[in-house]
């Protein structure tokens, strides 16, 4: 009897084996479907325009070194509405702080309104204003790459870094809707971190929940905002309050170990830039910012808010199932 019973657990428990097995090779087989796979840069990617058309160099080839303390990234499509608001912000404090030791990338994500050539006319306005060629904008201190098609804010976003020349490099959102002098205090704050070569700083929003500025955002918003919080904590990142915020500064050495294996595209891009730092034991400081809410952006709250959830969830069984690997060696491996 007892023998008969021992096969039937025997049976029970490879029968249940079985059945565990299918369904991991299930979900790995739908996770290989659906993780993403980032474009290639194609050739027009690789140059930039000031008034003439130059090469790029990527960050993580051999021959490129930093040549200047800070670089603006901007991801930008359709902007020409908002862009003036960020340059009109941003270049009078970079050149009164950083001297001539800085630069802007702005990332033109195949807009239809004419970004690219709006930024370009913004500097040659600003240094006619200036009159003086000393107080003029040096020629490739600003600089428009051109994205032949949209790849979405994290592919932007991605791509300019991967193409900068400072020492430390700051991603912001185009519409200027945080302050853009609170880059200091991001600098500041890697300075002073106990591995200032790599380390990341991110502005965060999480002091103003309580405040009008997001209290009088629609309920539906905010509705949608603590839920992907949620969603974050559950399947993403436990101790940073504010993940999404489009304002965060990294050491070269840090862009250097996470944006040549980014895989996200879309808007969820800022929590795979935060694992994967995690992964690479790269600390994240989370310093409080200044923020309004600016019009024009372009969140479709419905369908944005579903995909965001969606790859947020893809994300995090690649990592668990080791599917985003690391598949660009860089120098500081």
């Amino acid at each position: 009897m007892s023998s008969i019973l021992s096969i039937e657990m025997s049976t029970i428990l490879i029968t249940v084996i079985g059945v565990l097995g299918a369904i991991l090779c299930l979900v790995y087989l739908i996770v290989i479907i659906l993780a993403h796979t980032p474009r290639k840069i194609v050739s027009p990617e690789r140059t930039y325009k000031t008034c003439e058309c130059e090469s790029l160099p990527l960050i993580e080839s051999k021959s490129s070194n930093p040549s200047l303390m800070v670089s603006v990234i901007i991801p930008c499509y359709n902007e020409t509405e908002r862009l003036r608001i960020m340059l009109d912000e941003a270049v009078p404090h970079l050149e009164s702080q950083y001297a001539n030791d800085w630069e802007i990338l702005i990332v033109d994500d195949g807009s239809k309104d004419g970004t690219a050539q709006f930024a370009l006319d913004w500097v040659r306005n600003y240094n006619l204003q200036k009159g003086s060629s000393k107080s003029a904008i040096a020629a490739d201190r600003v600089r428009v790459c051109v994205l032949v098609k949209n790849r979405g804010k994290g592919g932007a976003v991605t791509h300019g870094m991967r193409f900068f020349r400072g020492q430390y490099a700051i991603f912001v959102d185009a519409d200027g809707a945080s302050r853009f002098s609170d880059l200091d205090k991001l600098l500041q704050a890697i300075k002073t971190s106990p591995n200032p070569e790599k380390a990341i700083a991110i502005g965060s929003r999480a002091h103003m929940v309580n405040t009008s500025a997001v209290v009088k955002r629609s309920m539906v918003r905010n509705f949608l905002m603590h839920g992907l919080h949620a969603l974050v904590y559950v399947f993403g990142i436990r101790d940073i309050a504010d993940t999404q915020c489009g304002f965060k500064l990294l050491s070269r050495k840090a862009a250097l170990e996470i944006f040549p294996n980014m895989r996200t595209e879309r808007w969820i891009f800022d929590v795979e830039v935060l694992i994967r730092g995690r992964r690479k034991g790269i600390p994240v400081l989370e310093v409080p910012i200044s923020w309004h809410e600016v019009g024009g952006s372009k969140l479709d709250l419905a369908t944005d808010s579903v995909l965001m959830a969606v790859d947020l969830v893809i994300m995090r069984l690649a990592f668990f199932l080791g599917i985003y690997k690391d598949n660009i060696k860089t120098k500081s491996d």
